[in-house]
């Protein structure tokens, strides 16, 4: 008689009466539908970190410092659990996710990691919160912060050791390039955590708040920006623009000599090389928009099925938005004196490339991860990504003006482009909050109809 009481085997019940060759059909199934459970969990957790913490609070404490003209008011402990619920929370639960996703599709995967896959998920989740409850409140933070970042590297060693477990160990064939870049970018998430924990154990064991010093913050921001987010963006989108949006193939080699560059960039970072860090950044972001060909014509069809029309241009935006930020942040080094060019660099690259992406690409393929499902409405999906790269305009340009005191009127209009990025965000998680609500399209009794602009 079966043993029922591990879910994996509930899935697979009364296989020994199944004739052989359904034998693999009733594994798979059982791998998809654990591996899609584990996707939507990480996608909703990510999902709350972007609208409460990350979001929703940081509107309300952009409109207090515009209300004030002053930047002095807010509590860089705050500013850094913010910034870390973004990254961390919102990001880092898409990345591993859709990292876990992706073990049932590779060759030689013969068993989920349903236990593996839970436990690191309840740890990341755990950690990106205790990172924020710290930061904002000051509760134990002595404690709270170093123990964050313990519960995030084992969470992440759970989903790496999954990973090289479930790879196939007989393989002559080669790795395609595009892999090869996923795991540079997996080495550079570790080594980020790793850095991550060594730096808030320092701070619990010497500071006298849980804030780091200011030109430690912004490296660290920097860091998790280019050392985990960009690259990873990067990764993806090589195998993806060809095929969803049909570009040309890659450039391997100036694709390559692009994560080079992001390498010294970072060096030079720490180092305080700063001029020679920014000049590092412009070339990457210009030789990857070269590598994946851009903004050359494409030479196939963009698929848009079940996405807007103006999917390929919002692609484009993105890393129109990544090289402004880093035209930005070569004038931040030179002009720089209140953190204005500075904020609006960091804007550019965390919303306009980073939160476009995501939006774009997001909607684009979660739903598929997602048990096979259709996006809910592709006018949301347009909505979204237009009400982000307005806002992120404003932001760009009025955050320099007002907090650089270039253009007193320039605070006045921060709080309308907080108000527009907020509702994107809305708009981005209620789509795909539908979305995961819904049946898969193949399971519905009526065929799907999503809804264009």
């Amino acid at each position: 008689m079966a043993d029922y009481s591990n879910p994996f085997q509930a899935e697979c019940m009364d296989k020994e009466a199944q004739p052989p060759e359904q034998y693999a059909n009733i594994d798979r199934i059982a791998i998809e539908r654990h591996s899609q459970r584990l996707t939507i969990a990480f996608i909703v957790s990510g999902l709350f970190f972007m609208l409460l913490p990350g979001t929703f609070l940081g509107v309300w404490k952009l409109v207090d410092i515009s209300r004030e003209h002053t930047v002095n008011s807010l509590n860089p402990a705050w500013l850094q659990a913010h910034g870390q619920a973004q990254i961390f929370g919102w990001i880092g639960s898409f990345i591993i996710g859709i990292g876990f996703y992706s073990l049932t599709k590779m060759q030689g995967t013969k068993k989920f990691p349903v236990q593996a896959g839970w436990v690191a998920w309840t740890l990341w989740t755990l950690g990106v919160t205790s990172r924020w409850v710290g930061g904002t409140t000051g509760w134990h933070w002595r404690v709270l912060l170093p123990l964050s970042a313990v519960m995030e590297l084992i969470a992440f060693w759970l989903f790496g050791r999954s990973l090289r477990q479930r790879r196939p160990r007989h393989n002559s064939k080669p790795k395609e390039h595009w892999l090869k870049a996923v795991i540079a970018s997996t080495f550079g998430f570790l080594a980020v955590l790793v850095i991550n924990l060594m730096i808030l154990i320092h701070l619990a064991r010497t500071g006298d708040s849980p804030a780091l010093p200011h030109v430690l913050d912004q490296q660290m921001a920097l860091l998790s920006l280019w050392g985990i987010v960009v690259p990873t963006i990067f990764a993806f989108n090589s195998r993806w623009l060809s095929l969803f949006a049909g570009l040309r193939q890659p450039s391997w080699a100036s694709f390559f000599a692009a994560y080079a560059l992001i390498v010294v960039a970072l060096w030079a970072l720490f180092l305080q090389w700063q001029s020679i860090s920014a000049v590092a950044f412009l070339f990457s972001a210009l030789l990857v928009v070269e590598a994946l060909h851009v903004w050359e014509p494409a030479v196939q069809p963009a698929k848009l099925l079940h996405v807007h029309r103006c999917f390929p241009l919002f692609l484009r935006m993105a890393y129109i938005w990544l090289v402004i930020s880093c035209i930005l942040h070569m004038l931040a080094v030179l002009y720089d004196h209140s953190g204005g060019i500075w904020g609006a660099s960091r804007h550019a690259l965390s919303v306009g490339f980073i939160a476009g992406m995501v939006f774009a690409i997001g909607q684009r393929v979660l739903p598929a991860f997602c048990g096979m499902r259709v996006l809910w409405s592709a006018r949301l999906m347009f909505w979204s990504l237009l009400l982000l790269n307005l806002g992120c305009a404003l932001r760009v340009i009025f955050e320099a003006l007002a907090y650089e005191s270039y253009w007193e009127f320039a605070w006045r209009v921060l709080p309308f482009s907080a108000l527009m990025e907020l509702a994107a965000v809305a708009l981005f998680a209620l789509n795909l909050a539908v979305t995961l609500l819904l049946p898969p399209a193949h399971l519905r009794s009526q065929p799907s109809s999503v809804v264009v602009l």
